[in-house]
C-alpha cells in the first residue's frame, strides 16, 4: 500500500502553539521527579515494599477516574482555565512534598512514608481531574493533518527535558544519599512546575463546543463505549496498560534490590530511555500522519517482546548484568513507550466523534489510566507473594522479577493481537511500516554519506 501524500504546505500550526512545547518541557522537568524513578528511590529509602511501590506508580493513572464527573464541567469553565486550575494546585502539593525528607527529626520513617503517600494522593487527584480537558483542547487547536507531527514533536521535547531531569537527579543523589538531597530535588521539581504554568497561560484557548447531550437524559456512557472503532481502541489500550504498568517502577526496584546499584547510577541508566524517546522524532517524523497509528502499535508490541526477553535473561541470571546491555534495553524501552503514546493518542483523536468529544476522551483516559494504575499494584502483589522463592527451569532462575517480566511479555503478546484488529481505514500494514523504516529510510540516510563523483 502506498503512503498517503504529505500534508499540504498550507497546513500550519496555529500561532502561539510553541508555548505548548515550552509547557511540555518544563512540565517534564517537574513531573519526572515526582512520578518516576526519583520518587520510587526515595520511597524505597523509607522501606517501601513492592506493593507500596506499585501503589505509588499506580496512583497517578488510577485517579484519572475523576475525569468522568469532571468532563461535564469543561464547557462551562473553558479548556485553558480548567487545566490551569488543576496544574496550579498540583504544583502547590509538590512544594509540600519537598519538606517531607527533612522531617526526620519530627516524624519516623513510617510516618514520613504515610505523609508522602497522602501528598502524592492530593497531587495526583488535582492532576487527574484537570487533565480531562487537555486532549479535547489539543484536538480542537491542532489541525487534523498535523496532529501526528505535533505529537511527535511534543514527545521529543518531553524526552529531552526528561533526560535532563534524570541527569540533574543523578547528580543530586550521587554518592551516599541523604534526606536533604531528596528535598532539594523535589524543590527543583516544584520550581519547574511553577515555570511551566507561565507557558500554559500563553497557549491559545479555543471556544468550547455546545454539547447536544441533554442534562435530563444524562450521558450515554455505555453507548459511547460500544461505538465499534472506539471499543476496539479501548481493548488495545487496556492490554497495553496491563503490559506496561509497573515496568518502569520494577526495573528500578530490580536494579536496586537484585543488582545492588546505587541511586545515582540507576538514574543515569534510566535517563537513556529518554534518548530513546527523542529518537522517535527521527524514526517517525511526519510518517505517523502518513502511515497511521495501527501499524505503529503493532510494531511496538512485537518489539516489546524482544526487550522483555532481555530483562528475563538478566533477572533469570542466564546473562550477567552489565551496563552496556542495560543501556540498550533502557534505550528501546523509551523509544517504544514514546511510539505507543503518540500512536494511541493520535488514533483516539481520529476515532472519537465530534459529538460528546469531552466525554469520549474522559472514557478513553479513565479506561487507560485506571488499568495502568491497577496493573503495577497487581504486579507488586505478585512480586511480594513470590518473595524469595526462585526455582530453576530451562536454565533460568524463576525469581520474582523473572516472573514479572515474563508476565508482562505475555500481556504484550495479547495486545499485539488486539492492535491488529483496530479500525483505521487509511493506515498501511505493519509490513509496509517496517519496509519504510528499515529499508527505505536508512537507505536514504546512508546515501547522504556515499561518495559522489
Amino acid at each position: 500500500m502506498n503512503p498517503q501524500p504529505a500534508p499540504t504546505a498550507a497546513s500550519e500550526f496555529p500561532p502561539g502553539l510553541h508555548n505548548a512545547f515550552w509547557f511540555a518541557a518544563f512540565n517534564a522537568l517537574s513531573f519526572q521527579i515526582v512520578l518516576a524513578s526519583p520518587m520510587i528511590l526515595y520511597a524505597k529509602s523509607l522501606g517501601a515494599s513492592a506493593t507500596v511501590l506499585g501503589v505509588i506508580a499506580g496512583m497517578m493513572p488510577l485517579l484519572v477516574i475523576f475525569q468522568i464527573p469532571a468532563a461535564s464541567h469543561i464547557n462551562r469553565i473553558g479548556y485553558r482555565r480548567f487545566v490551569l486550575g488543576g496544574w496550579s494546585t498540583r504544583v502547590a502539593f509538590i512544594f509540600a512534598i519537598a519538606f517531607v525528607p527533612v522531617l526526620g527529626g519530627v516524624l519516623d520513617t513510617n510516618n514520613r512514608l504515610s505523609l508522602l503517600l497522602a501528598l502524592l494522593f492530593c497531587f495526583n487527584l488535582s492532576r487527574g481531574i484537570s487533565s480531562c480537558a487537555w486532549l479535547p483542547w489539543i484536538t480542537l487547536l491542532v489541525p487534523g493533518d498535523l496532529r501526528g507531527r505535533y505529537l511527535v514533536r511534543d514527545a521529543a521535547v518531553q524526552n529531552v527535558a526528561s533526560f535532563i531531569t534524570f541527569l540533574v537527579a543523578a547528580l543530586s543523589l550521587a554518592g551516599e544519599t541523604r534526606p536533604w538531597q531528596f528535598s532539594l530535588l523535589f524543590g527543583f521539581s516544584a520550581l519547574m512546575g511553577a515555570v511551566s504554568l507561565m507557558f500554559l497561560k500563553r497557549i491559545p484557548d479555543v471556544p468550547t463546543p455546545k454539547e447536544d447531550v441533554s442534562k435530563t437524559t444524562g450521558v450515554p456512557w455505555l453507548a459511547m463505549i460500544k461505538h465499534p472503532p472506539f471499543f476496539k481502541l479501548l481493548r488495545a489500550v487496556v492490554g497495553w496498560s496491563v503490559a506496561y504498568g509497573g515496568i518502569t517502577a520494577f526495573t528500578v526496584a530490580f536494579l536496586k534490590t537484585q543488582c545492588g546499584m546505587p541511586e545515582g547510577e540507576i538514574l543515569l541508566l534510566s535517563s537513556v530511555s529518554f534518548l530513546g524517546g527523542v529518537s522517535s522524532l527521527w524514526l517517525l517524523g511526519h510518517r505517523l500522519d502518513l502511515l497511521g497509528s495501527k501499524p505503529v502499535l503493532g510494531f511496538v508490541c512485537g518489539a516489546w517482546l524482544l526487550v522483555l526477553t532481555g530483562w528475563v535473561l538478566l533477572a533469570g541470571k542466564l546473562v550477567a548484568v552489565n551496563i552496556a546491555f542495560v543501556l540498550v534495553l533502557q534505550f528501546f524501552m523509551g523509544l517504544l513507550a514514546a511510539l505507543a503514546s503518540m500512536a494511541s493518542s493520535r488514533l483516539a483523536m481520529a476515532v472519537v466523534p465530534a459529538m460528546g468529544r469531552n466525554h469520549f476522551f474522559a472514557i478513553y483516559s479513565v479506561v487507560a489510566n485506571v488499568t495502568l494504575g491497577l496493573a503495577p499494584i497487581a504486579w507488586g502483589l505478585l512480586i511480594d507473594l513470590v518473595g524469595q522463592r526462585a526455582p530453576h527451569w530451562l536454565g533460568l532462575e524463576w525469581n520474582r522479577y523473572a516472573l514479572f517480566f515474563t508476565g508482562a511479555a505475555v500481556a504484550f503478546a495479547v495486545t499485539l493481537g488486539l492492535s491488529r484488529r483496530l479500525d483505521e481505514p487509511k493506515a498501511v500494514s505493519m509490513e509496509a511500516l517496517l519496509h519504510d523504516i528499515l529499508i527505505q529510510s536508512p537507505q536514504r540516510f546512508w546515501l547522504r554519506f556515499w561518495p559522489r563523483d
